[in-house]
């Protein structure tokens, strides 16, 4: 059994992005890139001239763009392997960013960011395994993008409860609340996204036993 024949069986997740088109120059990709170019605006913002209303509102663009760009891509018909990377990729580089930038502040505990670059760094490893037995990433399980969006609502609501008053005591809770439900739901993901990597290496193995 060939490679391209082993992705259309059980493993039916991970082919369709290898599936998709070739395109570079499109309008989901272009929203792709501004997200990803909106990253250091929003951290400088942060730790700069600690501009939080500015931060937040290139946080809203970002989740505006994120909504946009999947739903541009299947109503033009644009869908690329490019997007299908960027796309991610863009999610993770805020959540990292905005992470480490409150660690800093003191906005949320080391521990946590911690736990969230270790998610990180294993999946990195999984992608490379997967690259070697010649599969190609995987796509977004619907938890992760679950808890991207938890944390595009918990990260400004954890900037109002850093401060003081009145506001900062209501909302702290539901801040916190979004944060560890989020920090939970993308721990999870995680770990199905290990699982079903190791279907796909054992899957690839058992293609090179000559029968």
């Amino acid at each position: 059994m060939t490679r391209a024949q082993g992705r259309t069986g059980s493993a039916a997740p991970a082919p369709s992005r290898d599936e998709l088109g070739d395109a570079v120059w499109t309008v989901p990709n272009a929203l792709s890139v501004l997200r990803l170019l909106g990253v250091p605006l929003f951290l400088w913002l942060l730790l700069g001239p600690q501009a939080d209303g500015w931060a937040v509102a290139v946080l809203m663009v970002s989740g505006v763009t994120d909504w946009a760009d999947g739903k541009l891509a299947r109503a033009l018909g644009q869908s690329s392997r490019l997007g299908a990377m960027l796309d991610p990729a863009a999610d993770r580089l805020y959540i990292v960013a905005t992470l480490v930038a409150f660690v800093i502040r003191d906005v949320v505990p080391l521990w946590f960011v911690a736990a969230i670059v270790a998610r990180e760094l294993v999946l990195a490893v999984v992608l490379l395994v997967l690259r070697r037995y010649g599969w190609p990433p995987l796509q977004v399980h619907y938890l992760g993008k679950a808890a991207t969006f938890l944390f595009l609502y918990a990260f400004p609501l954890l900037l109002l409860a850093a401060g003081t008053g009145t506001l900062a005591a209501v909302v702290a809770p539901v801040a916190y609340a979004l944060t560890i439900w989020g920090g939970a739901l993308y721990l999870l993901s995680a770990v199905l996204y290990v699982v079903q990597a190791v279907g796909l290496v054992r899957q690839a193995r058992a293609e090179r036993v000559p029968a």
